[in-house]
């Protein structure tokens, strides 16, 4: 097999178990080893696959880009990152899809980004890989960044319908205010735009500077609008 072929077969793994973990075997686990020793079966699966994925494409021999990238798609996705870093610093604050330790959410209008899509911390994450595809067209790339787009909106998916089960009425009633689907609820007039906050735009905006800088040290190339400014 080749690079691209060894990062496929990581990535089925490390996404495989994750799903398998998470859903159909979490209950027997559970029942088998107790909340601690599942999460700790869990944490560690995830650890070996995780850098099993991480080692594959580090390994994986660089290979011809796909397609030609030009200004034109560095610039969409400069703009798609700067909104999926604010769905990813709104999705940090008084967000039901979170682990509460104190019992259900407290289901109230949606607003800021809930209002975009009830799961933007999943979406963040799928934009980013989305991007990721774009402008570096590698088979290596692509595959790692398919991986982390299907866990991210294949999960969101499942978690509603955990959700669904576990908190049927406060779940429901937030669905029934937000969408899975980025702008869905706001087109439907289910939601209305704004109250980000500080933290969304502030937040978001120090975020997709300081990663897009991050790329001159770490990778080696400008990505973001260091492509055009510094």
């Amino acid at each position: 097999m080749d690079g691209a072929e060894w990062v496929a077969v990581a990535a089925i793994a490390f996404v495989g178990t994750h799903f398998l973990l998470s859903h159909p075997l979490r209950q027997p686990l559970v029942a088998r080893l107790g909340e601690a020793g599942f999460i700790g079966l869990y944490s560690l699966i995830a650890a070996l696959t995780l850098g099993w994925l991480a080692f594959a494409y580090r390994a994986a021999p660089a290979s011809a880009t796909l397609w030609d990238v030009g200004n034109g798609l560095w610039a969409v996705a400069t703009l798609v990152m700067l909104v999926a870093a604010i769905l990813l610093m709104g999705s940090l604050v008084k967000n039901p899809a979170l682990p509460n330790p104190g019992g259900a959410p407290v289901v109230g209008e949606a607003r800021g980004v809930y209002a975009v899509t009830r799961h933007p911390m999943m979406w963040a994450f799928a934009l980013w890989a989305a991007c990721h595809i774009l402008v570096y067209p590698l088979a290596a790339n692509i595959v790692l960044s398919l991986a982390i787009l299907v866990l991210a909106l294949v999960g969101a998916a499942l978690q509603d319908r955990k959700k669904q089960r576990l908190q049927p009425d406060t779940w429901r009633a937030w669905e029934a205010k937000t969408s899975y689907l980025p702008f869905a609820a706001l087109a439907r007039g289910r939601a209305r735009l704004g109250g980000f906050g500080l933290h969304a735009l502030a937040g978001g905006v120090v975020v997709w500077l300081a990663a897009t800088w991050a790329h001159i040290p770490l990778a080696g190339w400008a990505a973001g609008i260091w492509r055009w400014v510094g």
